[in-house]
């Protein structure tokens, strides 16, 4: 394809500056980067350390590999860690680490799996269908597209792609496995197409939604989002900081949620004259509405156009 690991590892990081803004970085203060991927992010706030610590976490072994080498430099300030994010409170704990003063997420697909046409993720390449983050994973999209019941399809483009063509595009997948596997992205692709009108297509691509949709299912992404949320806060030390990019309104809504709920005292119905539920507050919202990228980072990185950022503090 022409292209080096290097080369594909070349990911530019979105909302940097408001990120290390939000994370209010010490320089003795131990954070925790859930999302390695190219490491853009770990780099600069491993500048911004002397005495601190950054545990870097990722559950696909290429990124771990790659920016393992990249950041080796910075020698025993980062430790490297293979695993999904959302076990971070338990990983952390068996290796007596307890609370730390900063943790970030970015919760979209690295650039490298994106324009690696074999990990199968993108519609702008054919690939063999895969868009699995861990290359351990048994669950692949071709076993979703391949062996889901049509029922279930229906259900997941719809809930996960929000994608109002869901019947029709499932029907078509149905009608071209009953002759043979759909194998590769652009035959998924071509389904796709010749299932929506193209009236309907408007910009970008028509298969955005339903690989979006179809992601989502093979990683989990959303399962335990919430509960893992819940356990990072409570690993915040006081002032500690959680930093959360997302890229859709289903992933931004869990983690608006929860961070409100965090933020809030007596979760009692209105209607309910005195509190009875005895919830109260440890921490408060940064920012009441979303950090969004400027004009200028959004026409030099197209990625940051739907990216949101949420940060909690917690209380001392």
């Amino acid at each position: 394809m022409g292209k080096t690991l290097e080369n594909t590892f070349q990911h530019t990081p979105v909302l940097l500056n408001e990120c290390l803004d939000g994370l209010n970085i010490k320089p003795d203060g131990i954070y925790v980067d859930g999302t390695l991927g190219g490491g853009g992010h770990s780099e600069e706030i491993l500048k911004r350390l002397t005495t601190g610590k950054l545990y870097a976490f990722d559950k696909d072994e290429d990124a771990l590999g790659f920016t393992s080498q990249k950041l080796a430099k910075y020698g025993d300030k980062i430790e490297f860690i293979k695993s999904d994010f959302k076990y971070m409170a338990s990983v952390l704990n068996n290796i007596g680490v307890d609370s730390v003063d900063g943790i970030l997420l970015d919760l979209g697909v690295s650039s490298y799996q994106i324009d690696t046409p074999e990990r199968g993720f993108s519609y702008r390449f054919d690939g063999k269908l895969d868009m699995r983050m861990d290359k351990s994973a048994k669950l692949s999209a071709y076993d979703v597209v391949n062996t889901y019941s049509k029922e279930e399809l229906i259900r997941i483009l719809f809930n996960y792609g929000e994608e109002s063509f869901a019947k029709p595009i499932v029907n078509k997948i149905i009608e071209s496995r009953k002759l043979k596997n759909i194998e590769t992205t652009g035959e998924l692709v071509k389904l796709i197409e010749s299932a929506v009108p193209k009236k309907f297509w408007g910009k970008g691509s028509v298969a955005k939604k339903t690989f979006q949709a179809i992601r989502i299912e093979v990683n989990g992404e959303l399962d335990g989002l919430d509960k893992a949320i819940d356990e990072m806060i409570g690993l915040l030390s006081p002032h500690g900081r959680l930093a959360i990019i997302t890229f859709h309104s289903l992933e931004d809504r869990i983690v608006k949620n929860i961070m409100k709920l965090h933020a809030t005292d007596c979760i009692c119905d209105k209607t309910i004259p005195f509190c009875v539920c005895n919830h109260h507050a440890d921490g408060e919202l940064v920012n009441k509405k979303p950090i969004e990228a400027s004009k200028q980072e959004q026409e030099e990185n197209k990625r940051s156009t739907s990216a949101k950022l949420r940060i909690f503090e917690k209380f001392e």
